[in-house]
This record gives C-alpha cells, sequence and structure tokens, in this order.
C-alpha cells in the first residue's frame, strides 16, 4: 500500500522530491512550507515558496506555520494521521514531538556526505573546500543537526567546471529518485539505517556576503572552485576599474602575472599560482553575460587589474 506523508520543503530544490512521491502513488495528505515572502515589482506582493505552488497545482493542502513548537502545531500535525513524513530543505527545526508524531518517524534528504557538510550550505561549502565528490543521503531525523541515522546514499564527481547552480540541479533529480526508493523500502518495512560516524564531521556555516570578495593571492584552483561555489548566488566579486564585477563562471588558464593582473584581452586574470580566464560575469546593476559580450562594450586588456 502506498504511504500516507506529509512533505516539508521550501526551495526549487525540494520540488522534484515532491513531484516524484506523487508520481509513484504516494498520498501526500498535507504540505508543510515557510510563509510566503514580500516581492514583486514593488516588494509588495506575497511571494509563495516555490513548493506551495507546486503542491497547490497538485491539489495537495499547504500549512505555512511560523512555529512547530505550540501544542496547537502539535495537535493539527498528528491530526494528518500520517506514516512518515519527508522534509527537503524545509528550513524549520523540527521538535522531538514532531519527529515522533508519525508512525513511521520522519526522513530527510541531505546534499552532502554526511557526516562531512552538515548544515545549512552544504552544496556551496563542498564547492569552495575543493571536494573531489558529492552526494544526497535519507536519513531518519533526530533532534541533532543532520545527526540522524543514514538509509541511503548516492554520489556524483564534482568537476571544476560545475557551479553550485550546476550542482544544487544534480543533486535535487538525484535526491527525488533516492527518497523514492527509500519510501518503498520503508513501505515494505526493509529499510535499513546505519548510524553515522564521528569521523570527517565538519559543518557546512551559511553562506555570509562578506565572503564573497575574490582574493587573487590564492592559487588558481582555489579560486576558481571559490567562485563556482558561489554562483550564482550571492556571487563572488571583485573590482576593476572601481566597479564591482560578480564572475559567475571561470575555466583554468595559461599565465602567470601579480594577483589580479589582466594577463591579456581574453579575460584571463593572474592568481598567487596559475591563472583563471572568465567565461561569465555580471556588472553591477546588470544581467549576467558571456566574456565575449562583456568585452565588446567593456575592453579590457594588460595593465589593467582586479583589485
Amino acid at each position: 500500500m502506498p504511504l500516507r506523508l506529509i512533505f516539508m520543503g521550501t526551495p526549487d530544490f525540494s520540488v522534484p522530491t515532491l513531484l516524484e512521491l506523487v508520481a509513484h502513488g504516494h498520498e501526500i495528505v498535507a504540505v508543510y512550507t515557510r510563509t510566503p515572502k514580500p516581492g514583486g515589482r514593488r516588494g509588495l506582493q506575497l511571494q509563495p515558496t516555490p513548493v506551495e505552488e507546486a503542491a497547490r497545482k497538485l491539489g495537495i493542502p499547504v500549512l505555512t506555520p511560523k512555529t512547530l513548537r505550540t501544542p496547537e502545531a502539535l495537535e493539527e500535525f498528528r491530526a494528518f494521521d500520517a506514516d512518515a513524513a519527508v522534509v527537503v530543505a524545509y528550513g524549520m527545526i523540527l521538535p522531538q514531538a514532531i519527529l515522533d508524531a508519525p508512525r513511521l518517524g520522519c526522513y530527510n534528504l541531505h546534499a552532502s556526505l554526511l557526516p562531512r557538510w552538515r548544515g545549512a550550505a552544504p552544496i556551496n561549502r563542498a564547492i569552495m573546500a575543493g571536494d573531489a565528490e558529492s552526494g544526497v543521503m535519507v536519513m531518519r531525523m533526530d533532534v541533532g543537526l543532520d545527526t540522524g541515522d543514514v538509509a541511503m546514499a548516492e554520489r556524483i564527481a564534482i568537476t571544476d567546471s560545475m557551479t553550485a547552480l550546476d550542482l544544487h540541479d544534480r543533486l535535487s533529480r538525484l535526491g527525488a529518485d533516492l527518497m523514492v526508493r527509500a519510501m518503498a523500502a520503508l513501505e515494505r518495512g526493509e529499510l535499513q539505517l546505519e548510524k553515522q560516524g564521528e569521523d570527517g564531521v565538519t559543518y557546512a556555516a551559511k553562506i555570509e556576503k562578506a565572503e564573497a570578495r575574490i582574493d587573487w593571492t590564492r592559487p588558481a584552483r582555489a579560486v576558481l572552485r571559490h567562485i563556482h561555489g558561489l554562483s550564482p548566488f550571492p556571487g563572488a566579486w571583485s573590482e576593476l576599474e572601481d566597479a564591482r564585477v560578480k564572475i559567475l563562471r571561470c575555466e583554468l588558464a595559461q599565465g602567470a602575472g601579480e594577483p589580479g593582473a589582466v594577463l591579456d584581452d581574453l579575460l584571463t586574470i593572474a592568481c598567487g599560482e596559475g591563472a583563471i580566464r572568465i567565461i561569465e560575469l555580471q556588472r553591477e546593476g546588470k544581467g549576467r553575460m558571456q566574456a565575449a559580450d562583456f568585452l565588446r562594450g567593456v575592453p579590457v586588456s594588460p595593465p589593467m587589474r582586479f583589485g
């Protein structure tokens, strides 16, 4: 029999899992997501989350509580009589009473190879740290920060060409398939859990805007991974002729010089060791563009430099 599930998620990353669970016949009795935020052209319209938009198209009841820690919230959650809850980037801590409410528990899809990169920004941190691989894991949740027992995992390689958005999209699709398989095993009573080890624990702290400035004294690959780990948001940036420029995609290149120096007219920039070539960038107040389009409007050549 299909499971009665509560789905809890908020951003684009969560949507494929919701759609796949519905497509595989599970009954989604309710969707929990974060409250709408002001948006639109004037910032006056409330913008529903991507998960809320998807759920309403599917005709699933949507709840947007500001807290889950009241008796009323717990009673409402229990009233759905769910077999399990599936949590994908919900953005709110679940108290123990909520975790205990579903008959078979609450299961989280996390975008890292736990115990590495527990926390808020695992995709960005894996790229920025130069990790060779990433992945998704399904774990049964406990009250700790991504410390629950792991059920299933899938791995993928991180290449130097991958941005955070590239990896986000790959893991989102991979995770949806993994969660469907996990719920099928749970339905059959065959889902096996394994405790996380404590070796190799790292924490993926939330990205701060102060981290976004590019340090050209670092080696080229470290600069590339920093740029790609912050692309497209918040976007790693540097200054060129007193104008702020976000660099969104680059590649390793031949060349050497003073860190930040422009080495040619193709946007090859010297790093502490080696160089990168900029492929895509965004001027302050402008849209993103390819380097060739940028150079048609803003000629860049030696001895200019990024500061």
